[in-house]
């Protein structure tokens, strides 16, 4: 029986892309929401899901670093995906029909300069794939789609133009959560481990929070602060760091931490995707 891993979104998004892409050998079932995707891994429905976290052009997705600490799943991959976008219409249209696209808003803010040029207004829609189903479905030979050339393959559109996106280093960084953890052995492979924390109401707390990473000699590749439930006070931070959990280091780091936070949540520890090598 094949192994199933979920992705938000229509068939044919960039998740399912990245699924098909990465995890070739497993089923990949779309979900409706990033919760929903959880709610299936975490329930024994499926193996692993695969979530997008941020993207070179468009930055971190919404939402994704609430669901993470309370998700209850545990990251065990990352997958740095080339994001190629491409303009699909009804088989036979010629780009000089088309006047509207639609897309994610996320995917229209990384071809905006494009669409622009061409004097093609953009509408957003709730997923890219969605928007390929919506012109596929429409009849209307004056809209198009931003989507993934996957997703022109499932609903049958033409790509009128291909790789369309305004700079070519668009990535979206994609994170892989199963049920259990699966920390690799320190065996000298480069890894990541993410973690959440929330600093003490004190002064300074971040600072001397922080400093046990830098005397330490361990990399910081992310921090990112987000309010809790509305409070401006109550200030939660991302941590992505280059460093095992067993590491001496990381070991002495973590343990001051713990002096200026009132919790740390570890979320996973993995191997390094080898773009963090470029």
């Amino acid at each position: 029986m094949r192994k199933i891993i979920v992705y938000q979104g229509e068939e044919g998004a960039y998740s399912h892309l990245a699924c098909s892409t990465y995890y070739p050998d497993m089923e990949a079932v779309s979900c409706r929401s990033f919760a929903h995707a959880f709610e299936l891994v975490r329930g024994g429905h499926a193996d692993m899901a695969m979530i997008p976290v941020e993207n070179s052009l468009a930055g971190r997705v919404s939402d994704i670093y609430h669901l993470l600490p309370e998700g209850g799943l545990h990251i065990t991959a990352e997958h740095y995906l080339p994001v190629h976008h491409n303009l699909l219409a009804l088989p036979g249209v010629k780009r000089a029909q088309i006047k509207t696209a639609y897309s994610h808003p996320m995917a229209l803010s990384q071809v905006r300069h494009r669409l622009k040029d061409w004097g093609i207004m953009a509408r957003g829609d709730l997923d890219t794939a969605g928007a390929a189903k919506r012109v596929a479905g429409s009849g209307d030979t004056t809209i198009a789609a931003i989507a993934s050339s996957l997703a022109a393959k499932i609903y049958g559109l033409d790509i009128l133009d291909a790789n369309i996106e305004d700079a070519p280093h668009n990535t979206t960084r994609f994170l892989t959560l199963s049920k259990s953890a699966q920390i690799p052995p320190r065996n000298g492979d480069k890894v990541v481990t993410s973690f959440v924390f929330k600093v003490r109401n004190i002064p300074a707390a971040l600072y001397k929070a922080m400093g046990g990473f830098a005397t330490n000699g361990i990399n910081m590749t992310k921090l990112e602060s987000y309010m809790l439930e509305g409070s401006f006070t109550a200030t939660q931070f991302y941590a992505d760091v280059e460093a095992h959990p067993d590491d001496p280091g990381m070991i002495h780091a973590l343990e001051e931490l713990q002096f200026f936070t009132d919790y740390v949540y570890m979320l996973g520890t993995y191997i390094a995707d080898s773009s963090r090598e470029i």
